[in-house]
């Protein structure tokens, strides 16, 4: 299974609107992320830092072409926007997957 990773930043004052908006995420956005395969999806903050993480079960490159086809996620994506700030990668459309540099006990 691989793994994404993905950073983010919140705008000062956002992060409790960001994290309700997430309590209250749409079923229909739950169903893109589950049809593109991702399980284990979380997301930690520190300060206006983002940080997500999910696993793919079908690949990460399905997991992006399956949520930059998707247009729910881009209105979440709409949605979220005056709480985020987020760098979407040009090809995929999805945030650019950073580079793994340690891993302990790998699966």
């Amino acid at each position: 299974m691989e793994k994404y990773a993905w950073k983010a930043t919140v705008i000062e004052g956002e992060l409790d609107e960001y994290i309700k908006r997430h309590d209250e995420i749409w079923d229909e956005m739950k169903a893109v992320l589950e049809s593109a395969g991702i399980v284990n999806y979380t997301i930690w903050n520190i300060g206006n830092e983002l940080f997500g993480y999910y696993e793919c079960e079908k690949g990460v490159e399905y997991a992006a072409k399956v949520q930059n086809e998707s247009e729910v996620v881009d209105r979440w994506n709409e949605y979220m926007k005056d709480v985020m700030v987020m760098e979407l990668d040009s090809v995929t459309g999805a945030q650019p997957l950073l580079k793994k540099v340690f891993s302990f006990k790998e699966n």
